[in-house]
């Protein structure tokens, strides 16, 4: 499931833009200027961000995102494309644009440039898993795996940041949301649950002693 940042200082367009590409199956997070935007970059787990430069403060931001880019401004002209795109960024769209086209550039950029196990059509294949974000459904070596809901939503928290150490605190933010004031037990049960369901892929979910778990599939094999 990709993971895409919106950042635009029109509250109506990013509304629209992450209703779209929700229903597209894509995980979307917002911020209404650059550096509420560079904030939540510090923290990485992004795929795609999609980046509106008109707006103050703005310049030559493309070259400090280290995450593929597509530029959406009002600016239509000839020369504002090549310099976006020469600044580092992997796509322009020009406003008024339609919802329909940015998510199929969306779908193309992420084709070609995302890092992980995840095709755009929100399948991570990692060995003999396979998790299917549109279907909600897990399969080990082509047997479908059935889980709970939390037991999914975890799972494509741990694969969507393959190779990333994550804390218990940052599970529990991210999994079961802000407000909720749980334990770290909370978490290690799940994961205990989880690892039995997945039997012979368990070992992709490892132990960080210290700090959390880690998604990491190539360790196990």
């Amino acid at each position: 499931m990709a993971k895409i940042l919106i950042v635009d200082d029109e509250p109506r367009i990013r509304e629209l833009i992450r209703e779209h590409l929700q229903y597209a199956g894509y995980v979307c997070e917002e911020a209404g200027d650059g550096s509420a935007a560079l904030s939540l970059l510090s923290g990485g787990g992004y795929d795609l961000v999609i980046l509106d430069l008109m707006m103050p403060f703005m310049d030559g931001m493309t070259r400090h995102i280290n995450t593929p880019v597509i530029i959406l401004t009002a600016r239509g002209e000839e020369y504002d494309k090549l310099a976006g795109l020469e600044g580092g960024a992997d796509d322009y769209v020009v406003k008024p644009f339609s919802p329909r086209e940015l998510v199929a550039r969306v779908k193309a950029v992420l084709n070609r440039t995302m890092p992980r196990g995840e095709s755009a059509d929100g399948t991570m294949t990692f060995g003999e898993l396979t998790i299917d974000t549109a279907s909600h459904t897990v399969r080990v070596s082509g047997e479908e795996v059935s889980l709970t809901p939390k037991e999914f939503d975890l799972l494509v928290f741990l694969a969507s940041n393959k190779g990333i150490a994550l804390s218990r605190e940052k599970i529990l933010q991210k999994v079961w949301n802000y407000d909720y004031f749980g334990e770290d037990r909370t978490v290690d049960t799940h994961v205990k649950m989880l690892r039995g369901h997945l039997g012979k892929c368990r070992g992709y979910i490892a132990t960080v002693w210290g700090i959390g778990y880690k998604f990491d599939p190539d360790a196990a094999r």
